[in-house]
């Protein structure tokens, strides 16, 4: 069965909102903890969701349009070094900032986000193709999913950071799993393969659930369900998928992480590809 179209736009004000209520329970050596995020503290993080937020907002809701001089390079070779400077920026500036001030404009900000989500045509063309998907035109579904996968596994990196466990709904982390492995495909595209090679992804947890990315006449393709004899099975808990989509595990990490059973080789793009733009 192929992917569903996941509609996230009705979930950013929960989400957002159980975020906010973390970050005013947070003592004050909290927010200099460590996070998975690589150099990032709890107040970083916090300040790239607040920034993150303001610039969608900026760019899509009111029609920001940059100088030359700020936009990434046309071809987009310079993206990522493009996006990594814009924040470091961000961040540097935001040193400024009390934690108390970053959660009171982030509970703005991110009502504003969800309001303005809210109001978009999920099926018309996104402002943003999803280009850790390969995707040059891309569904505006797909690009506000995007930006909520962003909003949640940042906001997670900040509850692991402070053990406060995992959000409260299930159902958030489902939805941006169905969203990450989309990355799937784009990440086989120099893999060979023939008609029926396939790799079967087991989730366990409580955003479980079963996908196989299928080798077809075109390509790689990525489909709801299972196989009866896959070329190969991969088995993973859900936090662990998120970790790994997310930038958050090394490769040896997720090679002692995930179960592979049948061609191993064949799972190891599986643990390299990443639903952000690394």
């Amino acid at each position: 069965m192929p992917l569903p179209v996941t509609d996230t736009r009705l979930l950013f004000r929960p989400l957002c909102s159980e975020i906010v209520d973390l970050l005013r329970a947070l003592g004050r050596d909290d927010w200099e903890r460590s996070t998975v995020a690589g150099a990032w503290r709890v107040r970083d993080v916090v300040a790239h969701l607040l920034d993150t937020a303001l610039r969608r907002l900026s760019f899509q809701r009111d029609g920001l349009i940059l100088p030359p001089a700020a936009r990434p390079d046309a071809s987009g070779r310079d993206l990522v070094a493009f996006i990594n400077t814009l924040n470091a920026t961000w961040i540097r500036a935001a040193e400024r900032l009390s934690p108390r001030v970053l959660t009171d404009l982030y509970a703005r900000a991110s009502t504003e986000l969800a309001d303005f989500v809210e109001t978009l045509n999920p099926d018309a063309a996104a402002a943003i193709p999803v280009s850790w998907a390969g995707d040059t035109r891309s569904p505006q579904w797909f690009d506000i999913g995007r930006e909520f996968t962003e909003v949640w596994h940042h906001g997670s990196q900040i509850r692991d950071a402070v053990g406060a466990g995992p959000f409260s709904d299930a159902r958030w982390l489902r939805e941006v799993l169905q969203i990450a492995l989309r990355a799937l495909p784009h990440a086989y595209r120099d893999v060979p393969g023939h008609p029926g090679l396939s790799v079967v992804i087991h989730i366990t947890g409580g955003a479980s659930g079963t996908w196989t990315l299928q080798y077809r006449d075109h390509g790689w393709d990525v489909d709801e369900g299972d196989l009866i004899e896959p070329t190969t099975t991969a088995t993973m808990s859900d936090e662990v998928a998120w970790r790994l989509f997310f930038n958050a595990l090394s490769l040896p990490q997720a090679q002692s992480l995930v179960r592979v059973a049948g061609d191993a080789a064949l799972a190891l793009p599986l643990l390299h590809t990443r639903s952000v733009m690394v």
